[in-house]
């Protein structure tokens, strides 16, 4: 199989843990980012270290024929041990809880570790094999309890990770939920792998030849499952640092009816300018308070007993308790702006000693945008106002 099967996934897992290592740099107590950052590199270093070009420079470089194998199989058992705690720490619970099942898990998995090498010292390979070592080596004394140890290492953890992820799908939804149905998909896709190592395996203590099971079928498993992984610990994480970003663009588009209407109507001097590369976070604050600002300069022209007949209006044509209210605020809120215009001396405001309430206080500033975009575009008798998801 060729060496890109390996570097490609391992190119992808290099570029992920760069992705995160400003964060981690910023939270470096943080203990979910930790897992997350230690299973991306020792993932991204199976698929380096499993590479025949490079399976060929470690034995050469350290003079042991088959060295690779037990430095492959100990990342292997990192890569495992460190999947198992990056799932307990983002599915969360008591803190005791949690640190105890991280110990029991590195524990675990660091004994099985250092196993690799023992058994590796305590036999005999010296053939280099650098495709089928599984296979050629499965009835050497140590070597083949090597073997068995880290294909039963892998297969558990294959199984416990996907067992958690199962027993966490019905408790979340949205991005979530399709992360640890990828997982899933990732983890029975690693089993696949290993059904193939231990079938070719169990061949050869039978005295039957099954090879191709180890050195062609199995490897593909071990790309599509990485892949998937990779996918569904990243999708959640991305939409999550998208999702703010997103909310805050779509509430500052479905203002701009509202924002335009009162724009002008607050003091020069009041008015804050914009930077030019400002984020949509930022830009989303501005018009809020842009509109609140012009609502407060609009209250004493506020005529809440056109507002009533409005809302009453509004409701004895079906419209529900929120999208009357919208409506009748929008109505209020135009009159108050031809009020305005047509008091260019300010006469209202500088004798006005009440402040009215002012509707985009305790109301959806969005209803009322969409209301007011249907009073401008043709009257109230239009579609029904889009509403903002949280």
């Amino acid at each position: 199989m060729s060496d890109l099967a390996f570097f490609i996934p391992a190119a992808l897992g290099t570029v992920a843990v760069l992705v995160r290592l400003p964060s981690l740099r910023r939270n470096a107590r943080d203990p979910l980012l930790r897992a997350v950052v230690v299973f991306l590199l020792t993932a991204t270093g199976v698929f380096y270290f499993g590479a025949t070009s490079t399976i060929v420079n470690v034995n050469e470089i350290t003079g042991v024929p088959n060295f690779a194998a037990p430095l492959l199989y100990s990342l292997l058992m990192a890569c495992c041990g460190s999947g198992i705690i990056l799932i307990i720490n983002w599915r969360g619970g008591p803190p005791a809880r949690i640190r105890r099942s991280t110990r029991w898990c590195a524990g675990t998995y660091a004994a099985l570790a250092v196993a690799m090498y023992a058994l590796f010292a305590l036999g005999e390979a010296p053939v280099e094999r650098l495709e089928d070592l599984d296979t050629y080596y499965a009835n050497t004394p140590y070597i083949r309890e090597m073997i068995v140890l880290y294909l039963v290492g892998h297969s558990a953890a294959a199984v416990i990770m996907a067992s958690l992820c199962r027993r966490w799908l019905s408790d979340v939804s949205r991005e979530l939920r399709a992360g640890l149905a990828l997982l899933i998909a990732g983890y029975t896709s690693t089993l696949g792998f290993d059904v193939c190592k231990f079938a070719a395996v169990g061949a050869r203590w039978a005295g039957t030849d099954w090879d191709v099971l180890s050195t062609e079928v199995a490897r593909p498993f071990v790309t599509v499952s990485f892949c998937l992984i990779l996918l569904g610990f990243g999708l959640p994480l991305a939409v999550q640092r998208f999702k703010g970003p997103w909310r805050d663009w779509t509430r500052y588009r479905r203002l701009g009816t509202l924002s335009r209407l009162l724009h002008g109507l607050t003091p020069t001097t009041a008015v804050v300018r914009m930077p030019l590369l400002s984020t949509v976070g930022v830009r989303r604050l501005h018009r809020e308070s842009g509109i609140h600002d012009g609502l407060l300069t609009l209250n004493p022209y506020f005529d809440l007993t056109l507002r009533a007949r409005a809302l009453a209006d509004a409701l004895a044509h079906g419209a529900s308790d929120d999208d009357a209210a919208a409506d009748a605020d929008a109505v209020m809120v135009v009159a108050a702006v031809d009020a305005l215009r047509a008091d260019p001396e300010r006469h209202v405001i500088a004798s006005s000693r009440e402040l009215r309430t002012e509707p985009g206080e305790e109301r959806d500033l969005v209803r009322i945008s969409h209301a007011l975009a249907r009073i401008l575009s043709g009257g109230p008798g239009g579609p029904a106002p889009e509403r903002e998801h949280a």
